[in-house]
């Protein structure tokens, strides 16, 4: 497996990450054997987050005696100071470590948040009091928001940047993947499969590692998939004429019918999470199935049945995006999935 260096952090990571969220959705057992079996063939870099269920403890009882081995990132939602260092002290406990390498301020999609962030009390100087401390080595931020990514990017503040990038949301490629190499920021690619749209391992790993300074950060589920993904990393990753008919015949099919959870579409008057609603069926597909619908993501659902159809939030969708539809199918998603698990097939 070849390493690269993620950004100024100097940190030599694996070519491709190991995205912690799809664990929560298998056994114990099958949990530990993925997470081991991805070290064998050479992962080094494995990606969770505080929110993500299951997915810190596992790695870190997987990982137990083995710490030298990985390079551990984690990430926050909290936006305060105080909340922050309540979040990472939780997280080193269930990573079972005294030091995350990588810290990230987590789905920082807004400017008030990104100025909370960064304010007085704000959960900056939790990760500040951190490095000094040394529990953490590095900060970084994710977001789904172009703008905020180019700020933070831009900002001097963040030594890594994790944005969605895949060839059907490439946008990336055309100022902030360039921005990123400039500034020697990390650039940790998320959903290089869509969130699940993209079936196709072998096309969406490839066209990932065309681009130098990006690390993408699939979600491993199963032995089979890192297996797979590691075979196609030993190949040539030089993208064929045929491939890229094929890319160009699925972004067709695809278009432009997808949420980014960029957010400008909110505040809704009705107080629904639209990005979360609009991505129902994503989520169904990467998390434990009563996770979707017990937590948040089914309370987005059951408050996105209060849309009243004014379509402000498609007047502000940069992609002009059918929300009401979308929110619809979501909803009959989400519905069919609470009432029979045989209409929407096996997702666990």
């Amino acid at each position: 497996m070849q390493t690269v260096r993620l950004g100024r952090t100097e940190l030599g990571v694996s070519r491709i990450g190991f995205g912690g969220i799809p664990i929560q959705r298998v056994s114990e057992t099958e949990a530990e054997q993925v997470i081991h079996r991805a070290i064998e063939l050479g992962v080094t870099f494995f990606d969770t987050a505080n929110g993500y269920g299951t997915s810190e403890e596992r790695i870190g009882r997987a990982i137990a005696g083995r710490r030298q081995d990985v390079i551990l990132a984690t990430k926050t939602m909290a936006r305060d100071r105080a909340e922050a260092a309540k979040h990472l002290e939780l997280s080193l406990r269930r990573l079972q470590t005294d030091m995350v390498d990588l810290w990230q301020f987590h789905a920082v999609n807004n400017e008030d948040d990104y100025a909370t962030i960064l304010g007085p009390g704000g959960a900056m100087e939790a990760a500040e009091q951190a490095l000094r401390d040394a529990t953490i080595r590095h900060i970084g931020l994710t977001s789904h928001s172009m703008e905020i990514a180019m700020k933070g990017v831009a900002s001097g503040r963040f030594e890594t940047i994790q944005f969605p990038f895949n060839y059907v949301t490439s946008e990336a490629a055309d100022q902030l993947i360039p921005l990123a190499a400039e500034k020697d920021v990390g650039f940790i690619g998320m959903k290089p499969f869509a969130g699940g749209m993209l079936s196709d391992a072998r096309l969406s790993i490839k066209y990932v590692l065309q681009y130098e300074n990006v690390v993408p950060d699939p979600g491993i589920e199963s032995v089979a998939d890192i297996e797979g993904i590691s075979k196609i990393l030993d190949d040539s990753w030089e993208i064929t004429a045929t491939e890229l008919e094929e890319i160009e015949e699925i972004r067709k099919e695809v278009g432009n019918r997808f949420c980014r959870r960029c957010g400008y579409c909110m505040p809704c008057p009705q107080e629904i999470r639209i990005t979360t609603a609009l991505n129902v069926i994503s989520f169904a597909r990467r998390f434990p199935r009563q996770q979707v619908l017990d937590g948040s993501i089914g309370r987005a659902a059951e408050k996105a049945k209060e849309c009243e159809k004014c379509g402000i939030c498609e007047s502000r969708c940069p992609y002009m995006l059918p929300i009401r539809e979308m929110l619809v199918e979501n909803i009959e998603y989400y519905e069919a999935l609470k009432q029979d698990e045989a209409k929407v097939g096996p997702i666990d």
